[in-house]
């Protein structure tokens, strides 16, 4: 049950007390001056002990049973106005104090049906006391004048009741559909994450095995000592990578890189392009072997860092890449180069895309800006810059940090 039909549910529960109600009190009010059902008495007790006992029917059913009073509301609704009409007509006609008992059914109807359904609630009332008005002979027959006035006040309220009903409605759906909408942005964005999760770790390092395993192939007769080398390093990534899927699935934040051991993971993976694909690669770092970063920004950067090295091994065919980071109070720069066949940026198709658009996501999660410069056949640069202090000074804080990944 959405908040709407719950809502509903609970004015349904309020009415069907009130209904209760107006039903004993029409008892007591007989009970204290019988000379209102002097004129039919046994149709005046007859007309309100089963209007009690027809309350009493309905507030069980509204209570426990509230998908039955959905299916029968419009019957619950014409029950109330024969019910209410025989109690005016047994109990003194025009000038019977039980009128104001239309309003309950108006009440009910427009609050369900809205402004339609309240203001049909309304003539029927209307139509009904018109006729308990003029077609007996009553002693101090009301005037005319007073029965337009009350059939008045009877659809004036009708609509007014009906307006409100379809008003809440109406707000109710608005809210319900930011609800989903919301819902649905959350779900995309978890998505993302987990896309992004997925290809930044699991991906990549599939990828970085599968170079590993064309290197041992290349070596495969030249050099069995390093061919068993990079076995060694193969099953230890392996072993690794199951370290992560488990921690994946089980819902663990997954690191990868140790805090502090940025650089030293840039060199493994460096040592690797030389020594495995032969390319000239070299690391800078301002000041020397001594960037201190917060451990967050530490963790997207290897990634960020990671996916562009990866990128250029796979696909880029060059033979020299560089990277370069500088650290200062306030900030770090960092730069990654290489000379291969280049690449359209706005081409964002495939994996390459996904790559490309990760990095620059993982940047500006962390406040950051990351730039794409290639062409075709003019080698890559992809340099960014990161924010490394709060407003307060404090150093090694990300500045300004969004929650969320965006959406595109």
């Amino acid at each position: 049950m959405n908040p709407q039909d719950q809502w509903l549910s609970q004015k349904d529960r309020i009415f069907a007390w009130f209904r209760l109600g107006f039903a004993i009190v029409a008892v007591l009010v007989i009970q204290l001056n019988p000379s209102r059902a002097a004129t039919f008495p046994l149709l005046s007790y007859a007309s309100l002990g089963s209007f009690v006992l027809y309350s009493i029917g309905l507030w069980y059913i509204t209570v426990h049973k509230h998908a039955v009073l959905e299916k029968i509301g419009i019957a619950a609704a014409c029950f109330d106005l024969i019910w209410v009409s025989l109690i005016v007509f047994s109990t003194g006609g025009s000038a019977t104090p039980f009128f104001v008992y239309y309003f309950f059914p108006v009440f009910t109807v427009a609050s369900r049906y809205g402004i339609k359904g309240g203001i049909s609630a309304a003539l029927a009332g209307v139509a009904l006391y018109g006729y308990i008005r003029f077609s007996f002979e009553w002693g101090g027959m009301l005037g005319i004048d007073r029965f337009i006035v009350r059939s008045v006040y009877l659809v004036v309220l009708a609509y007014f009741i009906g307006y409100l009903s379809e008003f809440e409605r109406k707000q109710n759906q608005r809210l319900l559909a930011l609800s989903k909408t919301a819902g649905e942005v959350g779900r995309l964005v978890e998505r993302r994450r987990i896309m992004q999760d997925v290809h930044d770790g699991l991906l990549q390092s599939l990828a970085t095995l599968i170079l590993r395993l064309e290197t041992c192939r290349k070596q495969l007769l030249g050099s069995p000592r390093e061919m068993d080398r990079e076995l060694r390093s193969i099953e230890d990534d392996t072993r690794n990578s199951m370290k992560v899927i488990r921690h994946f699935l089980a819902g663990k934040e997954i690191q990868s890189c140790p805090p502090g051991m940025l650089i030293e993971k840039l060199r493994d993976d460096l040592r690797f392009l030389r020594e495995g694909i032969d390319m000239r690669v070299t690391l800078e770092t301002v000041p020397d072997d001594d960037l201190n970063l917060p451990q967050a920004v530490e963790q997207d950067l290897y990634l960020v860092l990671r996916e562009g090295l990866m990128n250029v091994a796979r696909h880029s065919h060059a033979s020299h890449a560089d990277i370069t980071l500088k650290q200062t109070r306030t900030e770090i720069r960092g730069t990654l180069t290489d000379d291969g066949v280049g690449f359209d940026p706005t081409d964002v198709s495939g994996d390459h895309g996904v790559g490309l658009s990760s990095m620059r996501e993982r940047i500006e999660k962390l406040g950051g800006e990351l730039t794409i410069q290639s062409s075709p056949g003019g080698g890559a640069r992809i340099s960014f810059v990161l924010p490394l202090v709060t407003g307060n000074g404090d150093p090694n804080t990300r500045l300004l940090p969004k929650s969320n990944f965006p959406l595109a």
